[in-house]
């Protein structure tokens, strides 16, 4: 399949990624966004995540030169889709903006072209039903960060068909990644089981029950998790947490997964992460030791 073409909507942390992977699988990839300072950015950005590869003798120099020939960008999707055999959208996490954007993926990618979302939460037949194919949807959801992470979680739409689904199921291995088919559900697997975690964790801190540290410390050491739940949600971002929860409760009705009201009160004053430098974390370049936030400090 490699030397086909793939392309990836949105150039951000996740599309850059995806585009790393299929590119270091022999792919020709096509980046689109509408964002030229964030084009660069990303070429920059798996430039360097390449240059990682290279000092881990994953790679060699003449391999990233020839896997960056492969790259092009793109303003427009209209242009970065015509060819492609796989499309993913990348872009954030908001219903109306996939909407919009799988109905113009779908009015010019190639007939026979699949159509993938790395969606952590929105419903896939939900996207699928905008278009005129809905058997060739289906999610690609990738974990970050896309190069080291192994998971993809692969999700079937309610139409999507059986050899769509085993044509990602077969590229997803050849990728080096592991693939795990999902039916369509509100946060599907990983977030369904995730995020009530992180909301809990964040209920015991907005409770008084334990501080921060002591939070993540006994789920890494207690549990064997590799990353505490609120250093995990700062990693994802506070704004991502809020958003897959609030589909959870209004896709099962159910108020188990109603966001804690510190969750929200952090996203509306713009705390959502590493993203914003600030979190149940403070973030400062070239800064890797974790510094609680002074809001949370005990």
């Amino acid at each position: 399949m490699n030397n086909q073409q793939i392309t990836v909507i949105g150039a951000g942390t996740m599309g850059n990624g995806i585009a790393h992977v299929f590119l270091q699988a022999g792919y020709k990839v096509h980046l689109v966004d509408t964002n030229e300072l964030q084009l660069n950015k990303a070429i920059d950005t798996i430039a360097k995540n390449m240059d990682r590869q290279i000092v881990k003798a994953v790679l060699t120099i003449a391999e990233k030169e020839t896997f960056l020939k492969n790259i092009s960008t793109y303003s427009s999707i209209q242009d970065g889709v015509k060819n492609a055999f796989l499309v993913i959208e990348a872009a954030t996490e908001n219903a109306e903006i996939k909407l919009k954007i799988f109905e113009q993926i779908d009015a010019h990618a190639p007939i026979g072209a699949i159509l993938a979302s790395n969606t952590s939460s929105i419903s896939i037949t939900k996207i699928a039903a905008v278009t005129k194919r809905p058997e060739k949807v289906i999610g690609m959801h990738f974990m970050n960060p896309v190069p080291v992470m192994k998971l993809v979680e692969i999700i079937n739409g309610y139409a999507t068909d059986l050899n769509v689904t085993e044509t990602i199921v077969a590229l997803t291995n050849q990728l080096n990644k592991v693939p795990c088919v999902v039916n369509d559900y509100p946060g599907f697997i990983a977030n369904k089981i995730l995020m009530p975690m992180i909301n809990e964790a964040i209920y015991s801190l907005y409770e008084g029950i334990a501080g921060v540290t002591s939070i993540d410390t006994i789920m890494k050491l207690g549990m064997a998790h590799p990353m505490g739940p609120l250093q995990l949600a700062d990693f994802i971002g506070l704004d991502v947490c809020l958003s897959v929860l609030q589909t959870l409760q209004q896709g099962f009705g159910n108020n188990k997964y109603a966001p804690c009201p510190l969750l929200a009160n952090m996203v509306a004053a713009g705390k959502i992460g590493i993203k914003s430098g600030e979190g149940f974390y403070v973030y400062t370049p070239g800064n890797k030791d974790l510094v609680v936030s002074k809001r949370f400090a005990i």
